[in-house]
């Protein structure tokens, strides 16, 4: 599934062709993705304008003029697709159209914009794993999609300050807590690994070790805050990570994966200098977990 960093990637992709138009025409070709659609999904939107494009955790969020917000889930194989109307070229970074099967275009927006040639925009999902609703815009923040969702690992909000709290008393193993989405939300699987490398911390070892016994953070929580921000962001600026299914929207790949310290490189050597260590694959809750057991302690 596509974490935060691929998200933020297709926003931006996406931001200079939706940003600012207005929904001309609005097609489904299905009465449901992953759930339903929401009920009379193109005539509530079709006329009003996208005011803003942003994201929360692994949504989309387009917020319209009517007070309704369109949030849009990739789930496992989604993707968006920029179509030119008129223009052998789209406004923005993301220029080429990607190519795709057309028999799982599920979602069309048909885009007018007051200061360049219109645009569609194509949602394309094989396995049906995404899904779309509009929530009132006064009420997002407590919709049963956000209400519980923690804080933003993009900004100065996560700090070695704001994790303590949530880390205090925990006795749970480190990875556990970081993919807790209430702790932090859009933090996955790759990026945790990641970020646990880059701070020499264990993915077993006891959340609440980070808390002093004030309550307040550890110097290596900060430590661990500091480079999980600098994780995500180094991805972002790598167009995200391709695996299997994620493309960004001019059908490029990411490719973060190229930087990859322990994620998927089970049994090879650390690429810490100095570190004779040799990665480890472990299955915490399910998922692998790639680490070195030498440096991370």
């Amino acid at each position: 599934m596509p974490e935060l960093p691929e998200v933020e990637t297709v926003r931006r992709g996406l931001l200079p062709v939706m940003e600012g138009a207005v929904f001309q025409r609005v097609t489904a070709n299905r009465p449901d993705l992953r759930f339903p659609l929401p009920e009379r999904l193109a005539e509530r939107l079709e006329g009003t304008r996208i005011e803003a494009l942003s994201r929360r955790a692994k949504y989309l969020l387009a917020e319209t003029s009517a007070g309704l917000v369109l949030a849009m889930h990739l789930g496992m194989s989604g993707s968006f697709r920029i179509e030119a109307d008129g223009a052998s070229e789209v406004p923005g970074e993301f220029l080429y159209p990607r190519s795709e099967n057309r028999l799982h275009d599920h979602v069309r927006f048909d885009l007018r914009h007051p200061d360049r040639p219109g645009a569609s925009v194509v949602f394309n999902d094989p396995r049906r794993f995404g899904y779309m609703t509009l929530i009132e815009r006064v009420g997002l923040a407590d919709h049963p999609h956000f209400r519980a969702l923690g804080i933003e690992p993009t900004g100065n909000a996560l700090s070695g300050a704001s994790l303590a709290p949530r880390f205090a008393g925990r006795a749970a193993p480190l990875k556990a807590v970081l993919l807790d989405q209430s702790v932090i939300a859009g933090l996955g699987n790759i990026y945790v690994c990641e970020a646990l490398w880059r701070a020499r911390l264990s993915p077993r070892r006891s959340a609440g070790t980070l808390v002093n016994k004030a309550g307040g953070p550890t110097r290596r929580l900060d430590e661990l805050a500091s480079h999980i921000r600098e994780t995500i962001a180094d991805a972002i600026k790598a167009g995200g990570s391709t695996l299997r299914d994620h493309r960004q929207v001019d059908g490029d790949l990411g490719y973060f994966q190229h930087s990859f310290a322990v994620y998927g490189r089970e049994d090879e050597p650390c690429l810490r200098p100095s570190c004779r260590g040799v990665v480890k694959r472990i299955v915490q809750s399910g998922r692998s977990t790639f680490f070195c057991p030498l440096c991370q302690r």
